[in-house]
């Protein structure tokens, strides 16, 4: 009973603690900023709003408070030490690192960095001086590199299962130079998560004020010396990833981002316990954390520059790029990466020549459809009237289409001044592979 009168207690100054913090109102505000403009870039593109962003901004809170719980009891097992030094630590370095570069935001990077910094710093006496050096030197030398490792490990894990889950469905479609100029079909996606963990964690050398003396019921497997003490700290963290394909449908494009991150998530965990068996071995688990995040990148960018767009007409008919929610499309079952062949018994290789076979039958429509597997299927409606005038598909770029999503921004700094999300074709800027609000590159925080 005292056992669970103590770990009630810590849990309500720990959540108290977390809402005073502003980490995690800052991870809202970053979020809804990469909303608002993912929107407003769908808005310049094809006229219509395809996301609503209260609705994302909504599901994303919810979702990461699902996992902040779940990682919150892992972790309690684990027994990662993070105090809020190490708060303001991460979320320091990642602010620095952020002004190079908007994925830099990730804590795989701020860990790394520290963990390099905190192994350099042991070869010196400066965590044995005086003044703010040597404060700050004696503040990194207490961080848990070890059990922050685990930590960013565990949130990949959770990321990797969200990205399986959601990364498809809220994908943006996106008009992007392809090579040698050419306008083509492609995909965003990008989801983030403000995550708020609840951690438990050992109180060396006695219990500071605030902290519980009573005996846990279980003893976590990494740590200091718990029988001295222990409290729950807040950590506020923001997980999430940034994803763009022209040549796979945005379901594939998950699962591929997903597998990557399921694999960088056990081998940091793995090194991360070999960093705690033997410490001499945690340089290998900070160059893990940094290098391996890297090579995601890599492996996203090679696979996409080796492969032909997928989002482009052939003579087949015409590529659908996406469909519009609550329109005859959806309603059709017709799905992005499918072509139209025929409508109403007439072939279509255009915008003009879709809306002319549309027009031989205004009351009802016959599509011939080649499936993502080529296969051939029939579907058939009824049309009626103020209903969108293409059904609802939004079709791969073709030789007329005078927008195009515009290079992302690479810094926060570029991220707050940008207010063009989309470049006009024929523009005096000269046409570049789109990167999305992360850089176009994976972001996993």
């Amino acid at each position: 009973m005292n056992q669970a009168l103590a770990l009630l207690q810590q849990f309500q100054l720990a959540l108290l603690q977390l809402l005073v913090q502003p980490f995690y109102y800052v991870a809202i505000l970053f979020i809804l900023l990469q909303y608002t403009k993912q929107i407003k870039l769908e808005r310049q593109l094809f006229a219509v709003k395809l996301h609503i962003w209260p609705r994302l901004l909504g599901r994303a809170i919810v979702t990461g408070l699902l996992v902040g719980i779940a990682v919150s009891l892992i972790g309690a097992f684990i027994g990662v030490t993070v105090t809020q030094q190490s708060v303001m630590w991460l979320w320091g370095v990642s602010a620095l690192l952020m002004l190079f570069r908007i994925r830099y935001l990730c804590f795989a990077y701020a860990a790394g960095v520290l963990g390099l910094l905190q192994w350099i710093v042991g070869f010196t006496p400066l965590a044995s001086g005086e003044g703010l050096v040597g404060q700050a030197a004696a503040s990194l030398a207490a961080m848990d590199m070890t059990g922050l490792f685990m930590l960013v490990a565990l949130l990949h894990l959770a990321e990797a299962l969200l990205v399986r889950n959601q990364g498809g469905k809220l994908a943006t479609p996106l008009f992007l130079s392809g090579k040698r100029g050419k306008i083509v079909g492609g995909y965003m996606l990008q989801s983030f998560w403000p995550v708020p963990l609840l951690l438990l964690v050992p109180i060396g050398g006695g219990a500071g004020a605030g902290a519980s003396t009573a005996a846990l019921p279980w003893t976590p497997l990494l740590g200091a010396d718990w029988s001295q003490g222990w409290t729950i700290a807040a950590l506020p963290m923001i997980i999430g990833f940034s994803e763009l394909t022209r040549s796979m449908l945005p379901e594939e494009k998950a699962r591929h981002a997903a597998k990557g991150l399921l694999l960088y998530s056990v081998v940091l965990a793995a090194a991360a316990l070999l960093a705690w068996w033997l410490p001499m071995l945690l340089p290998i688990a900070a160059l893990c954390s940094l290098l391996l995040h890297e090579a995601i990148i890599w492996r996203s960018r090679r696979l996409e520059n080796a492969s032909s767009p997928l989002f482009v007409h052939d003579q087949r008919g015409l590529r659908l790029l996406g469909i519009l929610p609550q329109t005859p499309a959806e309603a059709l079952g017709l799905q992005a990466g499918e072509i139209i062949s025929k409508v109403n018994g007439v072939r279509v290789h255009s915008k003009a020549d879709l809306h002319a076979a549309l027009h031989l039958n205004s009351a009802f429509c016959k599509l011939e459809v080649l499936n993502y597997a080529g296969e051939v299927k029939f579907v058939q409606r009824a049309r009626y009237e103020n209903e969108h005038h293409q059904l609802g598909v939004i079709l791969a770029p073709d030789e007329d289409a005078n927008f195009y999503a515009a290079p992302g921004p690479a810094s926060l700094i570029d991220l707050l001044r940008r207010k063009r999300t989309a470049h006009r074709r024929g523009s005096s800027s000269v046409p570049a592979p789109v990167k999305s609000a992360a850089s176009g590159e994976k972001t996993s925080v």
